[in-house]
């Protein structure tokens, strides 16, 4: 179970730039914390090496044994002035020559050693708790054949510990002061920066069903902002868009069922307001019929575009000859193209990939809208192009041309971008009697989509053209080929 929840961006960006304040101060503190320690202990080894030379000078004159026990009051008086420092004198011997009062010096320091095993400073705590710092060295005398003596010295460096530790408590101090400071301003900081966003924020808030038009202000907002604005409004324009075809939708269908719906409920009370005999009832109900079978279409139509606005549709894939499937269709349609004289007619040839049922379902409202509206004595025609395919975007499958056309008043130029939109009609005054609800176009549009193909319209000069574009079927996809 989480208890925290997400942390805001203006708590994050707050406590980064306090982190970042805060490593930022404490490398710079570590950076001066070290130099000072470097600055300190080349101040003591300079005092420690001019007390050195001193002691080498002093033994280096010594010729006998009563020269070296002389020499313990000669740097004696020579540390007058100098609190602090303390000097041990270790004879050839072994002997303690000279130790200044308070001298205390690890054993390791006064060891025998040879200059090439001199080591750098040593620090220790002395018995009284005094911090030291101190070095050591074999200094040869003047007495022929003598071992040499050794010679150590030590500063007491308790004021500069003092000092390092008073810089350090200034240095933190200052790290949390400068942290909370740095926090405070960064939080300031973020909350202005973050003003655009909650201004969109607010203004998004009253965006509603009734609003869709209503935009958010590209020209005000940061540049970094900007892009999430512009996706934001393409979101909107698609939302009104959706929303406005739900509308038109939900009208037409209402306006759609309440036909038949009226029809049935009208019928039925005419027909309980008195007896009739058993004939007159059976017909009453075939006329119902026809009515139900109206609704049961439109009712089937409109869940299989539902399913194949959200790609719920999964054709079939087999080989499709069209030629084959279009004179099928002509077959059928050739008893009512005769009752209007009309002339059909179907060229070319060629082979796709895809569900056979729902093709044949795509051509035949394609081919009983062209019977219904070209005039008696017309012309329909069928045109099957399979030499001038083109590659598919969705499915990079070169795709093989169908076009169904027939002669007439043709379909005026504002009408064309809206006529496969489900229930729209170019004469609005017609009603659904032998003429369809309205979805036989809307319904081959998915079929071609479903396929990853696409229909287009041409109207002009008494010619209509519907044309289909289809998966082709190899070898038509190893031939001519115009990667479009």
């Amino acid at each position: 179970m989480r208890l925290i929840g997400p942390r805001s961006i203006t708590f994050r960006l707050t406590l980064l730039f306090a982190s970042a304040a805060v490593a930022v101060l404490l490398l710079l503190g570590f950076l001066i914390g070290h130099s000072l320690e470097r600055h300190f202990e080349e101040q003591d080894m300079e005092v420690l090496a001019g007390k050195l030379q001193l002691a080498q000078h002093a033994l280096e004159k010594v010729r006998s044994g009563a020269e070296l026990d002389r020499l313990g009051q000669q740097l004696d008086d020579s540390l007058v002035g100098h609190a602090g420092l303390s000097v041990t004198v270790i004879g050839p011997a072994g002997q303690t020559l000279f130790a200044s009062h308070g001298a205390d010096f690890p054993p390791a320091l006064l060891a025998r050693r040879t200059p090439a095993e001199s080591r750098g400073p040593s620090v220790w705590t002395s018995s009284q708790g005094q911090p030291l710092r101190g070095v050591s060295a074999a200094v040869p005398t003047g007495i022929a054949g003598a071992p040499p003596a050794v010679v150590a010295v030590a500063v007491d460096i308790s004021h500069h510990q003092h000092f390092m530790a008073s810089f350090r408590t200034t240095l933190w101090s200052f790290v949390i002061l400068a942290a909370l400071l740095t926090g405070f301003l960064g939080w300031i900081a973020v909350r202005r920066g973050l003003a655009p966003l909650q201004e969109i924020t607010s203004q998004a808030a009253g965006i509603t069903a009734q609003r869709l038009d209503w935009r958010l202000p590209a020209e005000s907002v940061p540049v970094e902002l900007a892009e999430l604005v512009l996706t934001l409004n393409e979101m909107l324009a698609r939302l009104e868009d959706s929303f406005r075809r739900l509308s038109d939708f939900s009208s037409d269908l209402a306006h759609e069922l309440r036909t038949p719906v009226s029809n049935l409920l009208t019928q039925t009370q005419v027909t309980l307001a008195k007896d009739r005999t058993l004939d007159e009832y059976r017909d009453i109900l075939a006329s119902n019929t026809e009515e139900f079978e109206f609704l049961a279409r439109m009712i089937a139509d409109m869940l299989f575009l539902a399913k194949s606005e959200n790609g719920l549709i999964v054709p079939h894939r087999e080989a499709v000859d069209l030629a084959a499937e279009v004179g099928r269709l002509l077959e059928f349609y050739e008893i009512l193209a005769d009752e209007k004289q009309l002339e059909l007619s179907c060229s070319g040839s060629g082979v796709v990939i895809g569900d056979r049922p729902m093709l044949r379902r795509a051509i035949s409202n394609l081919l009983s809208n062209a019977v219904r509206h070209t005039p008696v004595g017309g012309r329909i025609a069928v045109q099957i192009d399979d030499g001038h395919a083109i590659a598919s975007l969705s499915t990079k499958r070169p795709l093989l041309k169908l076009a169904v056309e027939n002669t007439g008043s043709g379909i005026p130029a504002e009408h064309l971008a809206r006529l496969f939109d489900r229930f729209y009609r170019v004469d609005a005054s017609r009603q659904h009697l032998g003429d369809g609800a309205g979805l036989g176009l809307a319904i081959t549009r998915s079929i071609l989509r479903a396929h990853g193909g696409e229909v287009s319209v041409f109207s002009e000069r008494g010619l209509t053209r519907f044309e289909l574009q289809l998966p082709c079927a190899p070898p038509c996809g190893d031939q001519h080929v115009d990667q479009a």
